[in-house]
């Protein structure tokens, strides 16, 4: 997410990313109301488990290709150069597993060519099912997130006077600890001078700072990106759970979209429903040789592919790894299966079968990621 998990738990370090862009789904609430488990703890698969892998938190069972519903279907050049992506990384990290193999038998595939892809993949990987370990449940949430985009100034103008702030100098030798929560932040004048961009809205900015990145359009058709550089430190709480709290919102509308609409009908009430979190993000400018069509970076240092990226618990499967993914589209029961890689990570993604899928960047990516919260199934594929 926004899914917004992270408006309603705390925001993604990583892209914090991204990112994730951050998300209001309230998937915090709502986890405790998810489908209850089939199978209880005493559960046991006839599949075998890796042999290269383990987790505290999810257990796995080898399946066949055909078990995983739209495998045959998924147009798998989509996949590729996310693949390509998470191969970068991981043929640089030591790892229990051996991806450099895997990643090495890449190089002689055609990525315009779904069939040699998909026998790439079935060749040298093995598909696990993933299950959470503690109920035996295969199924468990499914999030969005994005990376905003805004129009906005270097410079403050009459139309952008909303800061987006880079780490104070001086806390870049000294950081106060604890560091003021936000309200005295932002009334303390330590921030002046620290300011990055200007944009228009004081919400669309905070939801940036849940998700830690964007992308800013100035007036001259140039994009800056902003990447993620630091927090004052201070625990996340929800305004949007603020508001559920206050009877402001109802539980259908805390999405970004619900959380926008309520502080146009009351801007005189937006500073203090954004003061209800204490935690503050800081911004850096990002080089200007990073393309404005690449995805912001993940916690495994390479750009996201939208709708091919997520974000997961690194206890339960490991960064970078392909994963299938089977859920449906946010307010939909239309299938989306694909196969996404395990390129981030962050604090409100908990869980073994739990995922925050990114949607790309701009408004339609964060219209979808907003409203996401779906029942889902995931399958970890290792190098055989």
């Amino acid at each position: 997410m926004i899914s917004i998990s992270k408006l309603i738990s705390r925001e993604n370090p990583s892209r914090i990313l991204v990112c994730s862009v951050f998300v209001i789904s309230i998937a915090s609430l709502l986890a405790a109301c998810s489908t209850p488990s089939t199978r209880g703890p005493a559960y046991r698969s006839g599949g075998s488990a890796p042999s290269s892998y383990t987790s505290s938190i999810a257990s796995f069972r080898s399946v066949s290709w055909q078990d995983l519903p739209g495998w045959q279907e998924d147009d798998l050049t989509q996949a590729w150069p996310a693949w390509l992506k998470s191969c970068d990384a991981l043929r640089k990290r030591n790892s229990e597993i051996n991806w450099r193999q895997a990643c090495a038998q890449a190089s002689s595939v055609s990525g315009r060519d779904g069939r040699a892809i998909r026998q790439y993949f079935e060749g040298n990987f093995q598909a696990y099912e993933v299950r959470n370990s503690a109920t035996g449940n295969e199924s468990g949430l499914i999030t969005g997130y994005y990376e905003p985009v805004m129009n906005g100034s270097q410079t403050r103008t009459a139309t952008y006077s909303v800061p987006l702030y880079g780490l104070p100098a001086a806390w870049k030798t000294s950081k106060p600890n604890p560091a003021p929560p936000r309200a005295e932040l932002m009334s303390s004048g330590v921030l002046r001078g620290s300011e990055i961009a200007w944009v228009q809205d004081p919400v669309a900015a905070a939801f940036m700072q849940i998700q830690g990145s964007g992308k800013i359009r100035l007036e001259d058709g140039r994009v800056l990106r902003l990447g993620y550089a630091g927090t004052n430190d201070q625990p996340f709480k929800s305004f949007a759970q603020w508001l559920l709290d206050r009877k402001e919102i109802t539980r259908s509308e805390a999405t970004m979209q619900g959380i926008s609409a309520w502080a146009k009908r009351n801007p005189g009430r937006v500073e203090e429903m954004l003061n209800a979190n204490p935690r503050f993000v800081f911004f850096k400018e990002l080089p200007g040789n990073v393309s404005a069509d690449l995805g912001p970076n993940g916690a495994l240092g390479v750009p996201l592919t939208a709708e091919r990226s997520i974000a997961i618990d690194l206890k339960a499967m490991p960064l970078g790894a392909p994963v299938f993914l089977s859920t449906t589209k946010p307010l939909s029961s239309q299938a989306l299966q694909k196969l996404v890689m395990a390129q981030d990570t962050g604090k409100a993604i908990v869980g073994g079968v739990r995922a925050d899928y990114y949607w790309g960047s701009g408004d339609s990516a964060g219209e979808l990621a907003g409203r996401m919260k779906q029942d889902g199934k995931m399958w970890l594929l290792l190098p055989r």
